[in-house]
């Protein structure tokens, strides 16, 4: 009679602990069906751009707020045109190409829903033994860049307000040749990110002079880059663009109190990154993402305007843009 009972009990055991691994199995299957997949297309091989947005991945941010988000690198082509075409459901893109997008001849139904950093970094970088102080030191001199009209024009712009002459220098395409490679072996300056190349060189202890775009014309001081999506998402799922952008604020808030933390979630999933460049980078940006603006991601109608105007008044486009509808606020978290 007890080896009877040892046996039943035995037999119950493994019955149920099948049940509560059919259970536990069928209850994650069911959360995996729950969650909305969402596809997220970067503008340019990883980097703390983008860090905020892997946060949200791996600390399960997206996953609370029942989005399953897949973050990738596009092909060949600007992240607009693949936006436009229902190509991923959230891109990240900078504010010239929303502003051509928006004013070309056949116009792209994209729009801006928050900018990734508050203010523009970028600006011309050269060796410091190159002596390119102010922009009418770029007499003589070797640009490095890839060929789009914007490039000439804020070159001249700059030139013109510091009494340089552009006919004087000499415009090269280098592609995606990286900034160290480009001046050390073809020309003598470039146009970069600060918070990438700029803390590179001094990691590489590789002093440079680094003229800053807005410093020399307040109108260029523009959101790059900015999270962009297709109108019709908009409009028809606002509550899909609402989870995203709540779940990618925590994300970069996170970004902005605990940079070291937050730098392992972008190298958990590139690690081909350099990690001190990427450290140092994620520090600098912890005060750059949000800056002086009263939340992460919002953006004003001035910078919009004065942009845009400053592109149309160059002919950089063919009229001009309606800057209420290249870009909304409504979508970010309150505070």
């Amino acid at each position: 009679m007890i080896k009877k009972i040892i046996s039943l009990m035995i037999i119950f055991s493994i019955i149920l602990s099948i049940s509560v691994g059919c259970d536990t199995e069928s209850i994650e299957q069911s959360k995996e069906e729950e969650l909305r997949k969402v596809t997220v297309l970067l503008d340019w091989v990883p980097n703390t751009n983008h860090t905020g947005l892997y946060v949200a991945k791996n600390k399960g941010y997206y996953e609370d707020a029942g989005l399953d988000v897949e973050i990738i690198q596009p092909p060949e082509g600007g992240t607009a045109d693949l936006i436009a075409a229902g190509q991923g459901d959230f891109g990240i893109s900078y504010q010239e190409e929303v502003t051509y997008a928006r004013t070309s001849e056949n116009p792209l139904p994209i729009k801006a829903i928050a900018a990734i950093i508050q203010n523009n970094t970028s600006g011309f970088a050269s060796p410091k033994d190159r002596d390119i102080e102010t922009p009418k030191d770029f007499e003589g001199k070797k640009y490095g860049g890839w060929g789009a009209p914007m490039e000439e024009s804020t070159i001249k712009a700059l030139m013109e307000k510091d009494g340089g002459d552009f006919s004087k220098v000499e415009m090269v395409n280098i592609g995606a040749l990286d900034f160290f490679t480009a001046v050390k072996e073809h020309v003598d300056f470039t146009w970069i990110y600060y918070g990438w190349d700029g803390v590179a060189a001094e990691i590489k202890d590789s002093p440079i002079n680094f003229i800053k775009l807005q410093e020399v014309d307040e109108n260029l001081d523009f959101y790059t880059p900015a999270i962009i999506a297709k109108e019709s998402i908009l409009e028809g799922d606002p509550e899909l663009v609402k989870d995203f952008l709540a779940a990618t604020t925590k994300g970069y808030e996170f970004a902005i109190e605990n940079p070291e933390d937050a730098v392992e979630s972008l190298l958990a999933d590139n690690s081909e990154i350099d990690r001190e460049i990427a450290i140092e980078s994620q520090k600098y940006l912890a005060s750059e993402y949000q800056a002086d603006a009263a939340r992460w991601g919002e953006m004003r109608l001035e910078k919009w305007e004065n942009y845009a105007n400053w592109m149309y008044e160059r002919e950089l486009i063919e009229k001009e843009l309606y800057a209420e509808e290249a870009f909304t606020n409504e979508f970010l978290p309150e505070k």
